[in-house]
């Protein structure tokens, strides 16, 4: 596991997009599982920028983490008020990139069949060749996509009930300013299991700020927990980078050896 700490959010967010950025350029034709969130929202801007000065897309395969059941993307109504991840992802990178609309696939929070869709979704990317480089964020309480305190380490893409943290986090980023009433935002959602995650090739995982410091803590030094299934990234044979600001790293009892690991690296060349 690869721990990169950056003094801030901006360098994070240079650095992970420079990670994703060599992926595309060494292999157009990759598969990049994508997420949502504040945090990827600087990595997006700076892979738009790397676009228009050359970067080509229009040979990848996205594949999104998760959707809110009961909603899609509306491109007829404000960003503020069309809160599906759908969007999101429109707004924040897909319309400002070449990658083709039929190469993009997000989890259809409005299909008449959400059982039947995850396993469809799950094809999918087998059919794909498999993801490539998934990259991922870190809820409040430690899990990735929407698989909330107690799922199965071994998940495939599933519906999923929302904890109340993850539906009071998403609320006042997204709902709040909406005007949406709490008690009306999606309680459901769509998201690709934990072991999905874990048959990635690659995976980058991005955190900033201090309010992320314990729960990254416990997720790279903890025990292997569903209780925070972002901790089995612990068990993850792949390439793993963890890209974070110093403040998310605030509380990594091994902080120093991991920038000494980092700097040993780039000395010798093994970066």
């Amino acid at each position: 596991m690869d721990i990169i700490v950056r003094e801030n959010y901006e360098e994070m967010s240079e650095y992970a997009a420079g990670v994703i950025g060599r992926f595309v350029r060494n292999k157009p034709y990759c598969v990049l599982g994508l997420a949502t969130g504040s945090t990827p929202i600087g990595t997006y801007r700076r892979l738009i920028k790397m676009h228009r000065e050359g970067l080509d897309f229009s040979k990848v395969v996205a594949f999104n983490l998760d959707e809110y059941i009961g909603v899609g993307i509306n491109l007829d109504v404000p960003y503020e008020v069309d809160q599906s991840y759908a969007r999101f992802m429109h707004e924040e990178l897909f319309s400002h990139i070449n990658v083709k609309k039929e190469n993009i696939h997000i989890p259809d929070g409005l299909t008449k069949d959400p059982a039947g869709f995850c396993s469809w979704y799950e094809e999918e990317i087998k059919r794909a060749g498999g993801i490539d480089l998934q990259l991922v964020g870190i809820g409040g309480d430690g899990h990735w996509g929407f698989n909330e305190p107690g799922s199965s380490l071994a998940s495939r893409t599933s519906i999923q009930a929302l904890s109340p943290q993850t539906l009071s986090d998403n609320y006042e980023s997204f709902y709040k300013k909406a005007g949406v009433e709490r008690d009306k935002m999606p309680h459901f959602a769509i998201t690709m299991g934990i072991g999905t995650i874990l048959d990635s090739k690659n995976i980058l995982m991005i955190a900033s700020g201090v309010n992320k410091a314990d729960v990254v803590a416990k997720c790279i030094e903890g025990p292997v927990t569903s209780q925070i299934t972002s901790s089995a990234i612990q068990l993850y044979a792949g390439g793993v980078t963890v890209a974070l600001d110093k403040a998310a790293a605030s509380k990594l009892q091994n902080l120093q050896h991991y920038i000494h690991i980092e700097r040993l690296k780039e000395e010798y060349g093994m970066g």
